[in-house]
């Protein structure tokens, strides 16, 4: 069985001596001699190189992304009898690590004391506020109300470790239960949350249903002073109505690590607008135990077993 690796990763597939490695240039269309493949990794592919895999690889049985979102492969157009599977809960750690660091720096205000220290000032100032009996809960998680939208693998390694912060952790997801040992609410049945909630953490993939998800009603739900953080897809946003509401004064802070365009143009307001804390997607990037899932999911070919994270 031929399996395409993009030069973008290393994988260990010596565990499995019938299988004919390739490593192909995710950026470049692929060579005659790759098209016979029957499966293909990708990781940090251009879209015209998966157009390409979709339109060429004529024997092509699965594509295995190692991203945790597999919006890119299936918006690329591989046909129905091609298999797409997620790289879910590769990422997990990275990825919690990366959003418990945005919320922390959020919470604690380090865009402003960054930026006191490039101008060489001792923000006093900060101090005060952090102590005084009417914004103290500004600063801190303990006692929090943090949402999590999108409730999947990732937020269960992120959640148990706001929860040992002190905060009050709810997720949300497409139908309500208890999930990681929280209590998992519906999207459809928010009720008051939103307006008790003093960070919003977004988790969700990109996708037609969640575009704009948060948008200039969703920002007015929000409690006046929430935190937004975003570490799942900056499709989710309405960029516009983010940037009204950091304005206004309805949030008080942005942490976003996804932007709707990628890279964020030089002359997007996001650059300039006071409040946010911009990371270059950078959450995830590291792929743990990629080569276990590649190999199990080529077993499953192979016998006709159940794909892990198949997505189509």
């Amino acid at each position: 069985m031929k399996i395409l690796v993009p030069t973008s990763t290393t994988l260990d597939l010596a565990a499995d001596p019938d299988l004919e490695v390739v490593g192909y240039d995710p950026s470049e269309p692929f060579d005659d001699g790759q098209l016979d493949a029957e499966v293909l990794i990708a990781w940090n592919n251009s879209a015209d190189n998966l157009a390409d895999a979709a339109a060429r690889l004529h024997k092509l049985r699965l594509v295995q992304t190692l991203a945790a979102g597999p919006d890119a492969v299936v918006a690329a157009g591989f046909g129905d009898d091609v298999a797409i599977a997620s790289g879910r809960s590769l990422h997990d750690g990275p990825v919690a690590e990366h959003t418990l660091a945005l919320i922390l720096a959020a919470v604690r205000r380090f865009d402003e004391l960054f930026e006191a220290q490039q101008q060489h000032t001792w923000l006093s100032d900060y101090a005060r506020a952090q102590a005084a009996p009417g914004t103290h809960q500004h600063f801190t998680l303990d006692g929090a109300t943090v949402v999590v939208w999108g409730f999947g693998s990732i937020a269960g390694r992120l959640a148990p470790l706001l929860r040992m912060l002190g905060a009050d952790v709810t997720g949300v997801a497409h139908t309500a239960g208890i999930r990681y040992g929280f209590d998992v609410v519906a999207a459809d049945a928010l009720g008051d949350l939103l307006g008790r909630t003093d960070v919003l953490v977004s988790l969700l993939p990109g996708s037609p249903e969640t575009r704009d998800t948060y948008d200039a009603a969703f920002f007015a739900a929000l409690k006046p002073g929430a935190v937004f953080v975003n570490a799942g897809r900056g499709a989710t946003v309405d960029e516009t109505a983010l940037i009204a509401a950091l304005t206004d004064g309805r949030l008080r802070v942005a942490a976003l690590d996804v932007t709707k365009t990628e890279p964020l143009p030089a002359d997007s307001p996001l650059w300039e607008t006071p409040g946010v804390i911009l990371t270059p997607h950078i959450a995830g990037g590291r792929p743990q135990g990629a080569s276990r899932l590649v190999l199990e999911n080529v077993r499953a070919l192979r016998t006709g077993g159940e794909l892990t994270n198949r997505v189509t």
